[in-house]
């Protein structure tokens, strides 16, 4: 990665305001408002699911937690708004933790995010080998579970209309009911 973007990346993830996130994919530096309320509502949901209903009791839900993702020049610097990953996974003092770990990265789609989670980011988690990634694209009122990592891409894709459930692989081995979107 160019030293450049790094340090520019760096230095806006430093001056970020509270609430903003500052990504850094495909080379390029995305800084990202505030979510707003359905967003939330779609990604507390989400987690309440997961949490009551996770077959493994030592996966824990995090939000806000920045990951390093493969990407094409270097490493990429994400923060998803939903990240499924064992008990201790990310319990140190770096902004940005290694993905392997992360057995589900689940994002919503924003005016502001859509394009990176439906494209890059997507197949930055692919690389990194995470087992699943939810996308919840709200624009196309669908939910869409990518599993089987190969290379920089899924091989399979479950997608559904916001409003049924949708099955989440093992470890987590439960239908997710979107009705409450």
């Amino acid at each position: 990665m160019d030293a450049s973007v790094e340090a520019a990346f760096d230095a806006f993830d430093a001056a970020a305001p509270e609430g903003w996130r500052v990504e850094l994919i495909g080379g390029e530096i995305h800084v990202v408002p505030p979510a707003d309320g359905e967003h939330e509502e779609i990604v507390s949901e989400t987690a309440e699911q997961v949490t009551l209903n996770r077959q493994d009791r030592e996966l824990r839900t995090y939000t806000g937690v920045g990951l390093h993702v493969p990407d094409v020049p270097g490493t990429g610097k994400v923060v998803p708004d939903l990240v499924i990953a064992p008990r201790g996974s990310v319990a140190d003092d770096r902004r940005y933790h290694d993905p392997a770990p992360v057995v589900l990265v689940g994002e919503v789609t924003s005016e502001s995010t859509a394009v990176n989670d439906r494209g890059p980011e997507l197949r930055g988690c692919a690389r990194a080998g995470i087992p699943c990634y939810l996308l919840i694209d709200r624009e196309a009122a669908t939910v869409i579970v990518y599993s089987e990592p190969t290379g920089d891409r899924y091989t399979r894709a479950a997608e559904i209309e916001i409003s049924k459930t949708v099955a989440l692989p093992e470890p987590l081995g439960f239908d997710l009911d979107t009705s409450r979107f």
